[in-house]
């Protein structure tokens, strides 16, 4: 019914006489018809061109990497050597504290260390590992001392027994005895001990020694720094953030497609965009992750893009609006823009037959190069009106003044 009243409209609108601006024909001779003079026009043939396919898309530029670095010792900061928007590299200083007391915590935690060294007999210079209990001084002590008390017991035992040591003398022997080997047995212990802490002063040593390389802040990633957080002169307690990094090369482009597209989003597709600071100018990307859940509110999936960056001109937080590119379709109908007339959302376009003109209604579908996509409506074999379309109806009599050739494939 629509295109019934589409076509009506079209005939009276023909009715009218001149040649609408813009059509690009030469001047009509007057209204044309059965028994009329015939309409001056252009011609046409169909083409088979290759169309790329494309996704529509909008969505804002991420740094993929970005970094809130804190200090992870309090002290006074000393210097601040970077400053909002500085391009940084891994290991390059960002802040500096003032290093006295984690000096002198080093220092004690070392000296701790080196005390417990000592009683375990560990030579710096050689094997960290302490040596085998039997070798370490305060057993070998104990360790004589308890056979020089075997060895007295055994003599007086035997005095004992022949009557030639009094009671007394014997059970002291035999007293002296037992404590050597309860003296033995607390250097075991202590020993033991010792060991055990040994680990806990090396520990102890290492974090300190951590902390003092901790008052120099060091960025983790390459970036630039988006926030400055600290100044000179500042005391800052652990875990205080002090700047942000963000990487600016390569950035993340993150949208959402509608679901009816979910068939023909795949990772590695090329997506193509403009931002608002760069009108003129194409920015490129690939698809890289695609979610494969749909958002039930929106109805949309989330994707994300990664774009190459090199000059730094673009910045997290643009806005994009492109297209993601996703096939190619070849040997696809297609015709001149300048052959179609659209009247209430009705597309139509002029078939010429034997010098006369019939109105086709077509539908169509994507545009390339000023060539539109016919989807539906023709065949492939017409020739078509490109100029003075405001004067034909079907059954007019025309008069081609010039005819397009048939263009090749576009491949």
């Amino acid at each position: 019914m629509l295109s019934l009243i589409a076509a009506t409209c079209l005939t009276a609108c023909n009715t009218t006489s001149g040649e609408a601006p813009g059509s690009g024909g030469r001047g009509g001779r007057g209204r044309g018809g059965r028994g009329g003079a015939a309409i001056s026009i252009d011609t046409t043939t169909l083409q088979r061109i290759s169309i790329q396919r494309q996704v529509d898309l909008s969505g804002t530029l991420l740094s993929p990497d970005q970094a809130r670095v804190s200090s992870e010792v309090g002290g006074i900061i000393l210097d601040v050597p970077v400053q909002l928007g500085s391009e940084v590299r891994p290991r390059d200083i960002l802040v500096r504290l003032d290093t006295r007391e984690l000096q002198l915590a080093v220092d004690r935690a070392e000296s701790a260390l080196r005390q417990v060294e000592a009683q375990l007999g560990i030579d710096r210079g050689q094997d960290k590992q302490p040596p085998a209990d039997d070798q370490i001084a305060s057993i070998r002590q104990a360790i004589a001392n308890r056979d020089d008390a075997r060895n007295a017991f055994k003599r007086a035992d035997q005095l004992h027994g022949r009557g030639l040591m009094s009671q007394v003398d014997y059970d002291t022997s035999e007293t002296r005895l037992k404590v050597a080997e309860a003296n033995y047995q607390a250097a075991i212990d202590g020993v033991r001990s010792l060991k055990a802490s040994l680990q806990d002063r090396r520990a102890a040593f290492e974090l300190a020694q951590k902390k003092l390389n901790d008052a120099v802040v060091r960025a983790p990633v390459a970036g630039s720094i988006a926030e400055r957080l600290v100044q000179p002169g500042e005391y800052i307690r652990e875990n205080t953030p002090v700047a942000t990094i963000v990487q600016m090369n390569p950035l993340k482009l993150k949208t959402a497609i509608q679901e009816r597209h979910a068939g023909l989003i795949r990772g590695g597709q090329t997506v193509e965009f403009f931002v608002e600071a760069f009108p003129d100018r194409k920015f490129i990307g690939k698809i890289a992750y695609v979610s494969p859940a749909v958002d039930q509110t929106t109805r949309t999936f989330p994707v994300e893009a990664i774009v190459d960056n090199p000059d730094r001109v673009l910045k997290p937080g643009f806005f994009a609006r492109g297209t993601a590119l996703t096939k190619v379709d070849a040997n696809v109908l297609a015709v001149p823009e300048t052959a179609i007339s659209t009247l209430a959302g009705v597309s139509t376009v002029y078939v010429i037959e034997h010098d006369k003109a019939r109105q086709q209604q077509v539908s169509l579908g994507a545009r390339q190069d000023r060539l539109v996509e016919i989807v539906a409506g023709l065949k492939g074999d017409e020739t078509l009106a490109t100029t003075n379309l405001n004067q034909l109806a079907t059954g007019v009599a025309v008069r081609v003044e010039r005819s397009g050739s048939r263009a090749g494939s576009q491949e």
